[in-house]
C-alpha cells in the first residue's frame, strides 16, 4: 500500500479519494492547466534570433504535477479549444483560428504536445518525479520527440532542409534549459513535502 502512495503524481495530494468531488477536482485541473498552457503560449522570450514561448515549460510542469491520464486529457482538451476556434495558441488569433491553424506550420508541435505530456507523466506516475536526473532523461527524451514530430510536419510543408534551420536548431538551446528547470522545480516541490509513512 505505501508503494502505491509514493507512485502517485503531486497533483494526487490535493484530489479528493472518489466520487463526483475527484472528477470534478479533476475537471478544473485540467480546465487550470489549459489556462496555464495559453498563458505560456502567450508569453515571449527572446533567445536569439526567434521568440521562444514557455508552453514546452508549461507541458512538462503539468505532466509531472498531473501523472499521465489528467496531463494528456489536459492536453487533448486545450487542443479542443483551439480546434473550436479559441485564441488559446501563440499564433492566435494573429495568424488564424481552429483547424486551420493547427494544420499550419506548429501542427506536429501541438501534436508532440499530447506525447511529450504522455511521456512525462508516464515516469511522474513511477515515482521519477522526485529524482531530478531521472526526471530530466524522461523529459529530455519527451522533447526530443516532440520536436521530431514538429520537424516531420513542418518537413511535409516546406522540405527537411528548411524545417531543421528554421524549426528545430533556434530552438534547441531555450528547450534544454526548459527541460532542466522542470526537471529540478518538480523535485524541490517534493523535497519540501513532509514525508509520508
Amino acid at each position: 500500500m505505501a508503494t502505491a502512495t509514493t507512485m502517485r503524481p503531486l497533483v494526487s495530494l490535493a484530489l479528493p479519494d472518489q466520487g463526483a468531488a475527484r472528477l470534478a477536482s479533476q475537471l478544473f485541473l485540467a480546465l487550470a492547466g489549459t489556462l496555464l498552457l495559453t498563458l505560456s503560449a502567450k508569453t515571449k522570450v527572446v533567445l536569439g534570433p526567434v521568440d521562444i514561448s514557455l508552453q514546452t515549460l508549461a507541458v512538462l510542469l503539468i505532466a509531472s504535477a498531473f501523472g499521465m491520464r489528467l496531463a494528456v486529457a489536459t492536453l487533448i482538451l486545450y487542443l479542443a479549444e483551439g480546434a473550436f476556434g479559441l485564441p488559446v495558441f501563440q499564433g492566435t488569433p494573429e495568424k488564424g483560428l481552429g483547424i486551420a491553424y493547427m494544420l499550419g506550420s506548429t501542427g506536429g508541435y501541438l501534436a508532440g504536445f499530447v506525447v511529450m505530456a504522455a511521456i512525462a507523466g508516464w515516469a511522474a506516475d513511477r515515482g521519477w518525479d522526485r529524482h531530478p536526473f531521472k526526471l530530466f532523461g524522461a523529459m529530455l527524451v519527451a522533447e526530443i520527440v516532440m520536436m521530431a514530430m514538429g520537424f516531420a510536419w513542418l518537413a511535409v510543408l516546406i522540405g527537411p532542409e528548411k524545417s531543421w534551420q528554421f524549426g528545430v536548431v533556434p530552438f534547441i538551446a531555450g528547450d534544454l534549459i526548459k527541460v532542466a528547470l522542470a526537471a529540478s522545480l518538480v523535485p524541490a516541490v517534493w523535497a519540501l513535502l513532509p514525508k509520508r509513512s
